[in-house]
């Protein structure tokens, strides 16, 4: 699919020796000719373009430089690229009655993605994360690439489901993402069978996994079941130069499988945690079945995009000692509408902006790129959950969130966002639990 670039061989700046099969390559040069940083998640494309001749620089201010490092072979069939993302987040909550929220700053990521390839047609990604103190294996995956309509995924990697979970890390559109991401299965362990076809006009991901819980990832099955999951996309217009509509997208997925036995719980975007399921000694379980649907769309025109989706997930839950179990089917259905627009011009894909001019504050020149955006969000558990005592005492059965933000890309590396967003619980601002007023804010490096 399109939202996981192919990986290229880089072919400039190639450092030359005598005696070795591998060069160092120092690739991606701070300033308008980089390339942005792609999807994680994904191989993070090494596109690299053939570095233009230097232009003159006063002597006292040599060009600055980020690179990212690429090994690779004469013919480019075995490379190995090293990325890095940071997010350094503050996330603090005005008028907060009860304390639910923790003022606090945060590494919310900090991952050192090792991607490559290998004999041509075989690529890997490896995505550790080490923020808060621990290490946590987000992707670990290989192709085998037969053609562009057809490449088989074997690992962990992210489920295909999920529109703005596809999203890159580095490049989302919010700090955090909305509520429908909550409700979708973010990465999980199987075999996928994807592709593009007619070019990028269709692109589809079919995959097996071992199945996780909403909102979550596994490394480990709890079940004999498997999930099937698929997810389709249309690009009606994406071949047609010139266009208003080639970035027009619709997008269809689907999931199918056994619910593990252990639910999720539900948190707002300062990471509130407003609905959960019943524990201790007589816990809320999954049992049965699972399944979940998405429409989704998306449009890019120069320097507006937004995107929708709405997602439902249905399943069997149970709560009781045994001989008095009671069980029913629970639903939890989320909804999202976000629109941006970036006011200095530039234009917007779904993997963020990339400055007409990087700001320099040595040389005081450039302004880099601002966008503004806009979102509402939903989620609502079925009140079934509350009648029958699935919920955990205390929690809110509904979410409404509207949230403002701005985001000022530096360079293609740097990364400096705001955002406000307010939640109402149940309905009621004034209710047992108070609405949420966040206050976000994140700088980020990635490349």
């Amino acid at each position: 699919m399109s939202e996981r670039p192919e990986l290229e061989p880089t072919r400039a700046a190639v450092c030359r020796g005598s005696c070795c099969h591998w060069y160092l390559v120092l690739v991606a040069l701070l300033g308008a000719t980089a390339p942005v940083a792609a999807q994680d998640g994904t191989p993070l494309a090494a596109q690299a373009e053939p570095a233009p001749p230097p232009a003159a620089q006063p002597a006292a201010r040599p060009q600055r430089t980020f690179p990212p490092f690429v090994i690779q072979s004469d013919s480019g069939d075995n490379l190995i690229q090293i990325g890095a993302l940071l997010q350094l987040d503050g996330r603090f909550v005005l008028d907060d009655p009860m304390n639910n929220v923790v003022d606090t700053f945060a590494a919310r990521r900090l991952r050192v993605p090792i991607q490559g390839r290998v004999a041509g047609a075989f690529d890997f990604y490896f995505n550790p994360d080490f923020a808060n103190g621990a290490v946590n294996i987000r992707d670990a995956y290989f192709d085998t690439r037969f053609s562009s309509a057809f490449r088989v995924r074997l690992g962990k990697t992210k489920a295909p489901f999920g529109l703005e979970r596809l999203h890159s890390a580095a490049s989302l559109l919010f700090i955090e993402r909305a509520l429908p991401t909550t409700v979708a299965p973010d990465r999980d362990l199987g075999v996928h069978a994807l592709g593009d076809l007619a070019g990028t006009v269709v692109s589809y991901d079919v995959a097996i996994g071992n199945g996780v819980v909403d909102g979550a990832s596994a490394d480990v099955d709890s079940n004999d079941g498997k999930d099937l999951i698929a997810r389709i996309v249309v690009r009606p217009f994406v071949t047609r130069s010139g266009s208003s509509l080639a970035g027009l997208g619709l997008a269809l997925a689907g999931s199918h499988g056994a619910q593990p036995v252990a639910l999720n719980g539900f948190r707002s975007a300062a990471q509130q945690l407003f609905f959960a399921y019943a524990s201790g000694t007589n816990p809320a379980q999954g049992s049965g079945h699972r399944t979940r649907y998405s429409p989704q769309g998306f449009f890019y025109a120069g320097p507006f995009g937004g995107y929708v989706e709405w997602v439902r997930s249905t399943g069997d839950v149970q709560r009781g000692p045994e001989g008095a179990v009671v069980r029913a089917e629970v639903d939890h259905t989320a909804w999202q509408v976000a629109l941006s627009w970036v006011l200095t011009g530039e234009r917007v894909t779904d993997r963020g902006v990339r400055p007409a001019s990087s700001f320099d504050p040595i040389r005081h020149s450039g302004r880099g790129a601002l966008q503004i955006a806009a979102r509402y969000n939903e989620l609502r558990v079925s009140q079934n959950a509350m009648d029958l005592g699935f919920a955990a005492p205390g929690s809110s059965r509904t979410a409404e969130a509207f949230a403002v933000g701005a985001n000022w890309y530096v360079n293609p590396y740097i990364k400096w966002v705001i955002n406000f967003e307010r939640t109402v619980f149940d309905g009621d601002p004034h209710g047992p639990r108070a609405a949420e007023n966040a206050l976000l804010f994140r700088g980020q490096l990635a490349f």
